[in-house]
This record gives structure tokens, sequence and C-alpha cells, in this order.
């Protein structure tokens, strides 16, 4: 139920949708003869299209996320385990032409692949089932288990979690999958949008894991004053940020975070408790 409650929140919360349902709603009401409120609702529509199609906002609110956690640094102890969250992958376009499909979040199966040949001894774990909520569709850990194996890594040291449908669930199946113990050293690979999400999840489900963003959509903050040169651009940013904050708040609604906003901590030391 939660699975398709999120789904349908997420539908109606990102701008390029509320914007279209908004408009469809003014011209509702001009049809049942509310002009008034029809022009009000159509002009909040166009003020919204505006502002998340050309002004900076969406840089802002993407900003703010990506840069919560930095980069990762090698301090010379090697990771025990490598956890990477689906979305790297297109998995109806892979299984369609047989071939590795990235998705405009492809730098996750790209360091995947780097941290793998940097740490040997490092297991692998590849968490994504299918999220598609009218179609289904294949899952996603399955089709990156073929490019490990292509790639020549050792099975043993692959794990693939394919029944997650959502962050949440990547985090709680994938600490089921590896009981990791005290002591173990684990990275997250993720887009660096997607990492304050996904660091509440896992410490939610209590794995305590160190960030390693990848996938950043801006340059920094010197963003955050940059306007967007088409409208198509700007909703696509607002969407992908809009979606995260919404996912934040119903992680910390539903108890399943401690955190609205995680930050960065040390490195772990200890799994926490459940």
């Amino acid at each position: 139920m939660l699975f398709i409650a999120s789904k349908v929140v997420g539908f109606i919360t990102v701008p390029s949708n509320a914007i279209a349902l908004l408009g469809l709603a003014g011209l509702l009401l001009l049809l049942l003869n509310q002009k008034r409120s029809a022009v009000s609702t159509l002009a909040s529509a166009f003020i919204l299209l505006v502002i998340f199609g050309f002004s900076p906002a969406a840089n802002v609110m993407l900003l703010v996320l990506s840069e919560r956690f930095p980069a990762w640094r090698d301090d010379g102890r090697a990771p025990d385990g490598i956890i990477v969250l689906g979305g790297g992958l297109d998995p109806d376009l892979t299984t369609a032409r047989r071939s590795p499909e990235t998705t405009d979040a492809g730098e996750r199966v790209l360091a995947m692949l780097d941290l793998a040949r940097r740490y040997p001894q490092a297991r692998i774990v590849y968490t994504s089932g299918s999220g598609n909520l009218l179609r289904g569709g294949p899952a996603e850990a399955p089709l990156a288990g073929r490019i490990l194996d292509d790639f020549g890594l050792a099975n043993g040291r692959v794990l693939l979690e394919d029944q997650s449908r959502t962050t949440a669930e990547n985090a709680a199946l994938t600490r089921a999958l590896v009981t990791p113990r005290p002591g173990e050293r684990w990275l997250l690979v993720t887009s660096a949008y997607h990492m304050p999400r996904s660091i509440a999840a896992f410490r939610g489900a209590g794995f305590e894991v160190e960030a390693y963003p990848v996938d950043f959509r801006t340059t920094g903050w010197g963003d955050a004053a940059q306007p967007f040169d088409k409208i198509s651009s700007g909703l696509g940013r607002s969407d992908v940020a809009m979606h995260e904050w919404v996912g934040l708040i119903a992680l910390r609604l539903t108890g399943r975070s401690d955190e609205l906003f995680p930050s960065p901590r040390p490195p772990a030391t200890s799994i926490l408790p459940r």
C-alpha cells in the first residue's frame, strides 16, 4: 500500500505534473462558467511554469541536496563492501536491445565498475527490482549482474537484490541480504541529489554506510544564479529535485527515518541497533 501511495503522491507533486493538473483544473472551471476561479487557477499554473521552467529555483533545490555529502576520499582503509542503488540502467531498453542501455544516472554503473577494480576484495551489491507501478517490467539488478560478469568479476563477491521497489526497500532488503558486521566499511553509490534520501533510508534500516556520490547535475553554487533557456530543462530538473524532497519528508513521516535531512558522519565503526 505504501508503494502505491508513494507513486501516486510522487506523480502529483512533481512540478511538471502539478502544473499540468492545475491547468486542466482551470480549463474545467472555465467550462463550468467559473470564470474568476478559472482565471486565477490558470494564472497560477502559468506563474509556476515560469518559476520552475525558467528561474534558477530548480538548481537551488538540487544544490541543497547534491552538496550535502562531499565526494568520498580514500583514506587508505579499503571498503568491505560497495552498495550500488539501481537507476543507472534502463531495464526495458536493455532487455529489448540485449545490450546495456544506461539512463541519465549511468555514472552509478561506471562507479560500480571502477570501485570493483580498485578494491578487489570488496563485496558488491546491486539493489533494484522494478519500481514501475502500472506495468511492472524486468528487475534491474540481474541486468547489472550480467555487466559485472562480462567484466570478469568473480560471482562470489557479487550479490544482487532484485525485490526492492523503493529506496526504503533498497535499504531494508540490502541489510538483510549482506548482514553487515560491526566494524565493516560499506560505501553507498548513488546520484548526489539522491544521496540524502538514501542515507536517511539506510540509517533508518540500521545500516551505517558512507556516501559515494556520483552523477552531479550542477557545477556548484554558481548555478544557483543561472536561469534556464528552455522550459523543458528547468522542469526536468525541478521534477528530480522535488521528487527527492517529497521522498525525504515521506521517510520521516512514515517513521522509516529519524532524520528529515541527514548530514555526514565520521566513518562507521559499528552497525546501528535495530
